[in-house]
């Protein structure tokens, strides 16, 4: 195998970097551009002190070959759909979200924002955020505004995002006040959206309510055509035989699956009522004994 330093070395990172995008691009393997992802990343140790203890250009060079070695990781993680791992793989090479490289941040943020978890990136931007050594990249006035955009706002987090604004020294006047402007208008939205939910249920309520207002209306006239039916047949019905029961259990089966507070059903009900009266008159007319059995 290879020697320990030429193992640890910024060159073998940066050859499997270049193998892992081969893989993620080219060939779309992206289990295997993980693995060349973790393999370079493990070779160049933990960010932080380690990384501080190299020298200049050498710790430069394998700073930057780590962050696209997490790119394109996260990339891979994506591509398989597990990106609820995205965090806590690149956390491992990390440490502490103060020490995530701004451009892996930004995807982060981007990605969960995407996938709609948002408030997996909350404390994890806050930190980052508030790392002084953050806020003399370049990048953090982008980071702000985009953390504030996809993380804070659709949160709901309003007097957060005021107090990050307000408290940001790297931002300008004029920047300060956009983005001031753009929590304002959220905030509007957002009360606007919640004032319409309430509504709604409320309606809902409304609606619900007044079914219940009309059910007891609906039953009495369904029980009120079923007395009048087994009126007309309790005083014979011991004598009826097996088959004209089950005729008869069909028929008021019937009855009850019909709505009686349609308009176009309570003639049928009155004229099944009235088939009850002459069937049970025509079979149990004083001319004519009924049969014991079927």
């Amino acid at each position: 195998g290879l020697p320990a330093a030429a193992v640890s070395s910024p060159g073998r990172a940066a050859s499997l970097l270049e193998e892992a995008t081969d893989l993620l691009v080219l060939h779309r393997d992206f289990a295997a551009a993980l693995e060349r992802c973790e393999a370079g990343c493990g070779s160049l140790g933990p960010a932080g002190a380690g990384a501080e203890a190299e020298a200049g250009a050498e710790a430069g060079s394998s700073a930057e070959v780590k962050c696209s070695l997490c790119v394109v990781g996260i990339q891979a993680l994506a591509e398989m759909n597990r990106w609820r791992e995205v965090l806590s793989w690149v956390l491992q090479y990390y440490r502490v979200p103060e020490h995530l490289p701004a451009k892996v941040l930004e995807l982060c943020i981007l990605l969960y924002s995407r996938v709609r978890e948002p408030q997996v990136m909350l404390e994890v931007g806050s930190s980052w955020l508030g790392d002084t050594t953050n806020k003399s990249l370049p990048e953090y006035g982008s980071l702000l505004e985009l953390y504030l955009l996809r993380v804070l706002l659709p949160l709901g987090q309003f007097e957060g995002a005021e107090e990050l604004v307000r408290g940001c020294e790297v931002l300008d006047s004029a920047q300060q006040l956009a983005l001031l402007r753009t929590i304002c208008e959220s905030q509007c939205q957002w009360t606007q959206q919640e004032e319409m939910h309430s509504a709604a249920e409320e309606q809902q309520g409304t609606t619900r309510e007044s079914a219940l207002g009309a059910l007891p209306q609906k039953l009495l006239t369904m029980l009120t055509l079923l007395r009048r039916a087994l009126r007309s047949i309790s005083s014979h019905f011991y004598l009826i035989p097996y088959k004209k029961m089950l005729l008869a259990a069909f028929m008021l089966y019937l009855v009850v699956r019909l709505d009686p507070a349609s308009p176009t059903s309570l003639p049928f009900l009155y004229r099944l009522v009235q088939l009850f009266r002459q069937a049970w008159a025509a079979v149990f007319s004083p001319t004519r004994k009924p049969p014991v059995q079927d």
